[in-house]
């Protein structure tokens, strides 16, 4: 493998980045197997230069994408994003949706005011009331998120203590937001012991 000066460093901000070769094992191409400079764990390093020994080179396509561990339709995409935004367009992107695109801010309303009219109805009831009321279909488990306004992946942040419930052992507390999940009428809510 590589001597890089800081290579933790330099693993630790391509990780940040989302620009980890998840192959870079697979790169054999000479330059990043004999030279420093080049990283195959760099994944916009590893497209630029896929990009660069097409188009520069004129290589075939099936022998560069062999070569760096990528597939041919990996390579289209590359080539269509460097041409709209240049090198930047190589970086990785979030994907799928930024916002709840079904959930806009009438549904929200919508669920908060069924919700507090009856505080019984489950997820699964408010999706069809909302496929009623909207004629869009919402999974019961992204009303779940919404109501208990926690994300949609990553990592949990703390929340504010919930009131006790008699049936609760008082050594055990909820002790963060993604640990509350409403399941039916009443929040069923995982335990940690403190």
């Amino acid at each position: 493998m590589h001597d890089f000066p800081d290579a933790v460093a330099k693993l630790t901000a391509l990780r940040a980045t989302n620009a980890v070769h998840p192959r870079s094992a697979a790169v054999t191409d000479a330059a990043f197997r004999s030279n420093d400079f080049f990283d195959p764990r760099d994944l916009v390093q590893v497209k630029y230069e896929m990009l660069r020994r097409v188009r520069i080179e004129g290589q075939a396509v099936s022998q560069v994408t062999k070569a760096f561990g990528l597939s041919r339709p990996t390579f289209y995409q590359a080539h269509a994003a460097f041409a709209r935004a240049a090198l930047p367009g190589l970086l990785a992107h979030r994907r799928g949706p930024r916002q709840p695109h079904k959930l806009d801010a009438a549904v929200q309303a919508f669920l908060a005011q069924t919700r507090a009219a009856e505080p019984t109805l489950t997820a699964a009831g408010l999706a069809q009331r909302v496929a009623d009321h909207f004629k869009r279909s919402v999974h019961p488990r992204s009303i779940q998120r919404i109501l208990a306004g926690s994300p949609k992946r990553g990592a949990c942040h703390p929340t504010r203590w919930l009131p006790r419930r008699t049936a609760m052992r008082s050594s055990l507390r909820p002790t963060r937001r993604c640990d509350l999940m409403p399941s039916g009428p009443l929040r069923r809510i995982s335990h940690r012991p403190v």
